[in-house]
């Protein structure tokens, strides 16, 4: 990621923009749309014609449909893409990124939780990758080289049409280095049990690399603290008992302590923050919603930005579920997380594929 001294620099790169205005990024070939050239152009638009907010955005994507948002041909690097959709679809919508001739996307992710929003999509973020504003503006800062190709598609797993989805991809063509590698992220989900409290973040990936952040959601399905347990690396072949590094519980991990609580004494309720690489930015304890009593759900992120762990063949990562039995014991827990794991590799791999839309929401 180029800091401020970058912008001092003359580059031999040209800059690009995708959105519904200029699908294909082309030199000259934004805001060429008519009012009525098809089911995308706006009739706001019809007084002011060509020129004048025609086809802002992307309309009517039907159950089981496929939107190709962009197309690159490489060599480039994708700098930000800034979206955003109604909520209460963010779960339904498949978010894939595709690099060079690989066999399936490197990133393959609910659209919510690729920006730490897999609760209800209405959390606020301020972190240097990740950005979401009011309401709803969802912006990644992830760096996106590529050599060959990039290719974002969005498909609705959801069942009702999806009326209006806006977007812009702001890339630079220009040479990759022999070192530059390819971004991805993947998406788990467990209910993990009293006789394994253990969630996988990320199962066992091969190459050389580096893992860039972590985003749970945490459902509680047990009372009271849940937090306890240990996030876990185990790198370049390291058995599954003895990972090279162990952090010591999940508030922690999250740059958090003594369960997010201010005052123990007086007020036990969690309090949420968001900052330039860590967050807990939603607890969400709602018990007035017409459906009944919420369970406790828990966002949280981690970016590994100024502290990438490295890795040269392997790695995987996990995470506990432990809480506290009242004799002061830990408690195994059965809870119901889920995760995306934000990772660089030295070539494009295939990520997870996506559970069918119905395996992604809690309850």
């Amino acid at each position: 990621m180029h800091g401020m001294n970058d912008l001092t620099r003359l580059r031999k790169a040209r800059t690009r923009s995708i959105s519904a205005e200029n699908p294909t990024g082309g030199k000259g070939l934004g805001a060429q749309a008519s009012p009525g050239d098809d089911g995308s152009c706006t009739e706001a638009a019809s007084d002011l014609g060509r020129g004048w907010k025609v086809r802002p955005c992307v309309r009517n994507i039907e159950p089981g449909q496929t939107v190709v948002l962009a197309d690159i041909e490489g060599p480039g690097v994708v700098q930000h893409i800034w979206c955003t959709v109604l909520t209460d679809v963010h779960r339904w919508i498949s978010w894939e990124i595709t690099y060079d001739e690989s066999e399936g996307p490197s990133v393959s992710v609910p659209l919510g939780d690729f920006f730490a929003n897999g609760i209800d999509g209405c959390a606020l973020i301020d972190s240097q990758p990740i950005a979401v504003n009011p309401k709803g503006g969802m912006n990644s800062y992830w760096p996106m080289p590529f050599r060959g190709r990039f290719r974002l598609s969005i498909r609705n797993d959801g069942p009702k049409t999806i009326s209006e989805f806006f977007y812009q991809v702001t890339y630079s063509l220009e040479e990759v280095g022999e070192d530059a590698a390819y971004f991805h992220a993947s998406w788990a989900r467990s209910l993990t049990s009293r006789a394994q409290p253990e969630h996988v973040i990320l199962d066992r990936v091969r190459g050389r690399g580096h893992y860039a952040g972590t985003y749970l959601v945490w459902n509680q399905l047990s009372n009271n603290w849940w937090g306890e347990g240990e996030v876990k690396f185990f790198l370049d072949g390291d058995p599954d008992d003895a990972p090279t590094i162990c952090g010591t519980g999940t508030e922690d991990y999250f740059g958090g302590a003594w369960g997010f609580v201010m005052e123990h004494d007086r007020d036990m309720r969690p309090t949420p923050y968001s900052t330039a690489y860590l967050g807990y930015p939603q607890a969400v304890y709602d018990s007035t919603l017409k459906s009944g009593p919420r369970i406790p759900s828990h966002g949280l992120y981690r970016w590994h930005v100024p502290d990438p762990v490295r890795f040269a063949e392997d790695l995987r990562v996990t995470v506990q579920a432990l809480g506290w039995w009242p004799n002061g014991k830990f408690q195994p827990l059965t809870d119901d997380i889920a995760s995306t794991a934000f990772y660089y590799l030295d070539h494009p791999e295939p990520a997870a594929a996506l559970p069918p839309v119905k395996e992604r929401f809690a309850r």
